[in-house]
């Protein structure tokens, strides 16, 4: 049910670790150099988190920076959805965390996990509560510290990953701006292609699941860049169709910063100039669910989003999983 309204973007944040890691670095620990990097990956640095810092930290921080962007305070918060794949705990979830040290004492919250996917489909499952009248106003956060996760002697995943978060207020405005449509998707007879094997229920990390380094990411990465260069421009067509609108429409596309190969190609095939494309994978890697809303926050801080401004995220990710949101922006 639709109430005549949709759920608009009222404020923006983000964070990200203050250690960066560059691909100098990265030649130390595996046989590569930068050149290799920068030309298959557009990646030259990546922040990773330190000690104890996580994802409710980060999380955190992101949060409080878009409820301020908001005007909105942590009591006015019905809900809490926080994307991510990499939790504090195996449970519970980090979003009750987040929400304790908020201190949004009236908000319910839950983690959801579709991977790098994440954002996109939290946005979409916050956008049906405010436009059915269920809740108001809702924090949506995307997070990922995969840095924790990562192999550092695999060179085909190492130079890939980093940590960060990002942050969105949604609540009500018009029927004809923000969240417009969204289009998921998910494949799970790709399991295998990126995934975290070792440290689930049906294989807890034991002394011989380390020594075969099965509780670190592995990654088929030649099946997976064909996934994502075919799947990131059908689920923005989808999505934009089911908005009624076309890829001429778009002002802005802020896709998933996984590989600056697969965001070109994607582009391309929408048929959108480099200028309408935001791309932020040089300073941060592949931060999974808090990529596209990191991305978000630096367009608005940019001065790139106006509104009216047809923007489309777009991401893909484990399970294999897919989505992409067609929002247009509601706030000056």
């Amino acid at each position: 049910m639709n109430l005549g309204r949709n759920a608009g973007i009222l404020g923006v944040g983000m964070a990200v670790p203050d250690k960066v890691v560059t691909n100098a670095e990265i030649e130390k620990l595996v046989d590569t150099n930068n050149d290799w990097i920068v030309s298959r990956t557009g990646i030259e640095e990546r922040r990773v988190t330190v000690d104890e810092e996580g994802s409710s930290s980060l999380g955190l921080t992101a949060s409080q920076r878009a409820l301020a962007d908001a005007g909105v305070s942590p009591d006015e918060i019905d809900l809490i959805i926080c994307a991510t794949a990499t939790g504090d705990y195996p449970w519970p979830a980090t979003a009750c965390i987040i929400q304790d040290k908020l201190g949004a004492k009236r908000a319910a919250a839950f983690d959801l996990s579709a991977a790098c996917s994440g954002f996109t489909y939290a946005l979409a499952t916050a956008s049906g509560f405010i436009q059915n009248g269920t809740m108001r106003r809702i924090l949506v956060i995307g997070v990922d510290t995969l840095s924790k996760q990562v192999d550092w002697t695999d060179r085909g995943t190492c130079i890939l990953f980093g940590d960060g978060a990002g942050a969105v207020v949604l609540g009500p405005c018009g029927p004809d701006e923000g969240i417009l449509a969204s289009a998921l998707g998910a494949d799970g007879s790709g399991l295998d292609q990126i995934w975290l094997e070792g440290g689930g229920n049906r294989l807890p990390v034991t002394l011989e699941v380390m020594e075969e380094r099965r509780n670190y990411i592995r990654m088929k990465g030649a099946e997976v860049y064909k996934f994502a260069i075919k799947i990131m421009g059908e689920a923005s067509l989808e999505a934009l169709c089911r908005a009624n609108l076309k890829s001429d429409d778009v002002d802005l596309f802020i896709p998933h910063q996984a590989n600056i190969r697969i965001i070109n190609a994607s582009a391309e095939r929408m048929g959108l100039t480099p200028d309408r494309v935001f791309i932020n994978v040089q300073k941060y890697g592949n931060t999974s669910a808090g990529s596209i809303p990191i991305a978000l926050a630096e367009a608005v801080q940019q001065g790139r989003v106006k509104r009216g401004d047809v923007l489309v995220f777009v991401g893909f990710g484990a399970g294999l999983t897919w989505g992409a949101n067609v929002v247009r922006w509601n706030r000056e």
